[in-house]
């Protein structure tokens, strides 16, 4: 049997698959899959709403937020984004921690003034102290990613930004812990990591930040646009918001946010012993205090890692089935992603593993 470790496309609950695979052909009495139904048919609104519904109870989104079901995956949000909130005041404050956080700042300065709140560091390990940080109260907004996948940082607290909005990229760990939606302006998260197959992104975004975007804003990037058809102004990937719907019911039925976070604490700190007990057998570059529990980045050998152990490493775990284990190419080494849909009977599968090959090779 394969375990899926992947970082995205990842691993969907097998449970929520199996009732996609039954309803594939047919879905409930309408006679027809969601594949071939009209998108503005009484059957697909239904569903459409249900799951934008599902997202607003579990993640308790007040009133005065709209939730924007959009395309263009991550990227395209980070154009979105600016083009929708930079116009404001013309510049915005980006708190640059990884790859993707750098990528957003990158396509934000098409659109207006981006200020790097910190100097780009050598190495993403940590979040720097919010004491240094050279926030701009001119600011539209400021911006940051809550978890990068890449590198296994993950924000421990929510900025303060003084009243300048705060818009959060949460694609890799949304739906695994509560979270204050009062306290952000814009949420943001594309479907591949915790709700749902690649091709959609679920956006939050509070009221009176919308209607602010550039005149060259495409109409399918526009906020108020999306929000003022209920997501639906061109024909949405249907069939993908359907099976988001299923994975939010399957997260309401485990036991919603609260109990989505403490799995996720336990998963992430099953490995994590493994590499704090392993005297450096096992080397995870993240400072501590913001080690993600999504993605579990570690070299094998040392810090700078030893490539001989870590390909015998992955050979090893593709002989048992776990699949996906090679870190990201731009950093090497290894990384465990461990996403709601992974057990804790996989993550001690690779716990079971790692303990066995530094028994072996130490």
């Amino acid at each position: 049997m394969v375990i899926n470790f992947g970082a995205g496309p990842a691993k969907l609950p097998r449970e929520v698959l199996l009732e996609v695979q039954k309803e594939l052909v047919e879905h409930g009495t309408t006679g027809m899959s969601v594949m071939e139904m009209s998108h503005r048919g009484s059957s697909y609104v239904k569903l459409h709403n249900d799951t934008l519904e599902l997202a607003r109870e579990l993640l308790k989104v007040p009133d005065n937020y709209k939730i924007l079901l959009m395309q263009g995956g991550g990227t395209g949000l980070f154009a979105a984004v600016a083009m929708n909130l930079i116009g404001r005041t013309g510049t915005a404050d980006y708190l640059v921690t990884g790859s993707w956080s750098s990528k957003a700042a990158k396509e934000a300065s098409k659109y207006g003034k981006v200020n790097q709140v910190v100097p780009k560091p050598d190495k993403y390990i940590c979040v720097p102290n919010a004491k240094d940080w050279k926030l701009d109260p001119n600011a539209s907004y400021v911006y940051y990613c809550d978890n990068e996948t890449i590198e296994g940082v993950e924000f421990n607290f929510v900025p303060q930004t003084n009243d300048v909005p705060l818009v959060v990229d949460m694609s890799s760990n949304i739906m695994s812990k509560p979270i204050d939606i009062k306290k952000f302006g814009v949420i943001f998260a594309c479907a591949q990591k915790n709700i749902g197959p690649a091709g959609i992104t679920l956006v939050i975004v509070r009221e009176d930040l919308i209607g602010h975007h550039l005149p060259i804003t495409p109409t399918i990037l526009e906020f108020s646009t999306v929000a003022r058809d209920n997501s639906i102004n061109n024909t949405p990937p249907t069939f993908i918001i359907y099976v988001v719907g299923r994975v939010f019911a399957w997260i309401k039925r485990q036991g919603g946010m609260e109990k989505m976070h403490q799995i996720a604490l336990k998963k992430s700190n099953m490995i994590y012993e493994v590499i704090a007990g392993s005297k450096n057998f096992y080397y995870c570059p993240v400072e501590g205090n913001v080690r993600s529990r999504m993605n579990v980045p570690f070299r094998i050998g040392g810090p700078g890692g030893n490539d001989a152990l870590e390909k015998e490493f992955l050979k090893g775990a593709e002989t048992l089935g776990m699949q996906q284990l090679k870190g990201h190419r731009s950093v090497g080494g290894i990384r465990a992603s461990l996403y709601n849909a992974v057990t804790l009977d996989e993550v001690e599968a690779l716990r079971t593993y790692m303990l066995e090959f530094h028994s072996k090779n130490s």
